[in-house]
């Protein structure tokens, strides 16, 4: 998915900005990541969830890979400097907006609200997802290095000041292009519904509390034993808390070698599942390393990425082998989607 480039205001007198109150999660400035650099050792990162982060620029009318902030899990205090339309897509989280301590008002997940100047957004916690996404009318105004606003906090670079955000910063908004914004008015849009295939609407039907993540087989998936093949498939797979942005941890059946395996470290990208000497997979996420030596049995379909990335620790989920063709089908399902959430914000 190759993005499109927001510009960057550098205006020293943009004073529209998003004051941060408090913080007590992992916040982030987020695009759609950073790429073209893999070559040099300098991994992606960007959004975890990089279709919510797209369906939220849709519905603001603002580039695809405008940038926005990205919080996992934990909750977030900012204040509005000025009249801004934002967001909220991704995991769902319980959030308020308010003017006075006396005036509350829940805002839901994925609807256009307008903000005041000096009104609080207050996201309480997330009650179902992982990642959640706050998208703003113009996007974050951060530089952009190598190409991207994203936020590299193991470097030290990308991002507000290339770490996470933290009470008392000032997180700068760019001024929304006017010929082309969209109406401050409240909407919404409904959530993206996978289609599945029938076979797979059959398995999602029989285990509905536990998302079904399409793969592809990976390079030496005929390296793993015909159980293990099937085991990838037929059994829940639980996150574990040790995930993060860089590889989530499963657990489960052991997946085991036809035979003991040396391989060279090689060039490894979001989505693939490397599977260590242990047997308990690896998929690798926004912050993978760019090489890795443990064999791959797989590798989550570009389309199932966000949802798999919106796991929470201790949720499980399972795998459904596809092929190429129905991975692309799976992608321009949701490229039509955010589609027609653009043409829906303009009208």
């Amino acid at each position: 998915m190759q993005p499109q480039r927001s510009p960057t205001n550098t205006t020293a007198t943009n004073t529209n900005a998003l004051q941060i109150q408090a913080v007590n999660g992992l916040a982030s400035v987020q695009d759609l990541g950073r790429f073209g650099q893999r070559g040099r050792g300098i991994g992606i990162n960007g959004a975890m969830d990089a279709w919510a982060l797209r369906a939220g620029n849709a519905l603001l009318g603002n580039d695809n890979n405008a940038a926005a902030i990205e919080l996992t899990l934990g909750g977030m205090t900012l204040t509005f400097s000025q009249d801004t339309v934002f967001c909220l897509t991704g995991a769902l989280f319980e959030a308020y907006l308010s003017s006075t301590a006396d005036d509350k008002q829940r805002v839901p997940n994925g609807w256009r609200i307008q903000a005041r100047a000096g009104d609080t957004l207050t996201l309480v916690r997330a009650v179902q997802g992982m990642h959640g996404y706050l998208c703003v009318q113009g996007g974050i105004d951060v530089a952009s290095v190598l190409g991207s606003a994203s936020t590299n906090s193991k470097a030290g670079f990308g991002g507000y000041q290339g770490r996470m955000l933290q009470a008392e910063d000032r997180v700068p908004i760019i001024a929304a292009n006017h010929t082309n914004r969209t109406a401050s008015q409240p909407i919404g849009i409904a959530p993206f519904v996978p289609n599945f295939c029938q076979a797979l609407q059959q398995i999602a039907a029989e285990h509905p509390d536990t998302p079904l993540i399409r793969v592809l087989k990976n390079s030496e998936f005929d390296a793993f034993s015909p159980t293990a093949q099937q085991n990838f498939v037929t059994t829940p797979w639980k996150l574990t808390s040790s995930s993060n942005r860089m590889g989530y941890r499963l657990e489960g059946a052991a997946l085991t070698l036809n035979a003991p395996l040396q391989m060279n470290s090689h060039g490894v990208d979001i989505g693939m599942i490397q599977v260590p000497p242990q047997g308990q997979p690896i998929v690798l996420m926004a912050d993978t390393q760019t090489t890795g030596g443990y064999p791959k049995i797989a590798s989550i379909i570009e389309a199932d990425i966000g949802r798999f990335a919106q796991l929470r620790f201790g949720q499980a989920c399972r795998f459904a082998y596809v092929d190429v063709a129905q991975a692309i089908a799976a992608r321009a399902a949701y490229e039509h989607y955010l589609t027609q959430i653009r043409q829906y914000a303009k009208d």
